[in-house]
């Protein structure tokens, strides 16, 4: 073998969300790569080299972590999250097809991480408990269209739908066109959670209807799950509140 490329997963933020493998994967590097605020997590050890770079050099920052790997180095590429969720793995294999021979010898694992959609169903209770999916909202890659197709496709099939990339400057208004087309299928009180930030000092979380909200604020740190029709909130006696969608499906 030449090197080693781990993409690792650094979860949404907190250091104990963090899988000891990745640490570990983290603290043998010679070199890490990864898109800045993701780097900027990092305390680099004497000799460690860091890596930062935009987020829409993703193919790049994989060319770049394959050659240093098939030098000899021992490469980490970090995501936030998962690094298979919408993220840097599917980046490097991309790459490795495109050059087979830039994998040669090189010895590439993917070691996963706590992914936004289940940090956020986690703060909430357990709004994925029965069959869910996850679409991005991100037309960077993919037409709007398909994106409008999955959109309603998923609701007609009743799957909680966890929503990444919600809203962006330069796309503030997918958001709103995803709830009107999620709002002609599904009914206007369907659970819908908005989880900014989370396991971060300033996280937010709130929980809303399908016809309210158009009127919440969120952005690209903001993960939405909208839920089925069998998903519900419930309440201890004490008051205190969860969101959960119930394993069985009752006929």
């Amino acid at each position: 073998m030449k090197g080693q490329l781990v993409i690792a997963g650094l979860g949404p933020g907190p250091e104990g969300w963090v899988t000891p493998a990745a640490t570990e994967a983290v603290a043998a590097a010679d070199i890490i790569l990864g898109y800045t605020p993701y780097v900027n997590r990092i305390t680099a050890r004497p000799g460690q080299i860091l890596e930062a770079s935009d987020n829409r050099e993703e193919l790049v920052r994989a060319e770049r972590a394959l050659t240093l790997a098939a030098s000899g180095q021992r490469v980490v590429m970090v995501s936030g999250g998962d690094p298979g969720v919408f993220a840097m793995a599917a980046a490097v294999y991309e790459a490795v097809e495109n050059n087979p021979a830039s994998a040669d010898g090189v010895d590439i694992r993917v070691e996963p991480g706590v992914t936004a959609m289940l940090a956020a169903a986690a703060r909430v209770g357990a709004p994925l408990g029965h069959d869910f999916c996850a679409i991005s909202l991100s037309d960077n890659l993919k037409p709007w269209t398909t994106i409008e197709k999955r959109l309603r496709l998923a609701a007609e099939a009743d799957f909680v739908i966890a929503l990444y990339n919600p809203a962006s400057k330069a796309r503030p208004q997918q958001i709103k066109q995803a709830f009107e087309i999620l709002s002609g299928v599904l009914p206007a009180d369907t659970v819908v959670v908005f989880a900014r930030a989370v396991g971060r000092p300033d996280e937010e979380i709130d929980v809303a209807t399908l016809g309210s909200a158009p009127d919440m604020l969120c952005d690209m740190r903001t993960l939405v799950i909208i839920g089925s029709r069998a998903t519900r909130k419930v309440k201890s006696g004490d008051g205190r509140a969860w969101v959960y969608t119930p394993r069985s499906e009752r006929r």
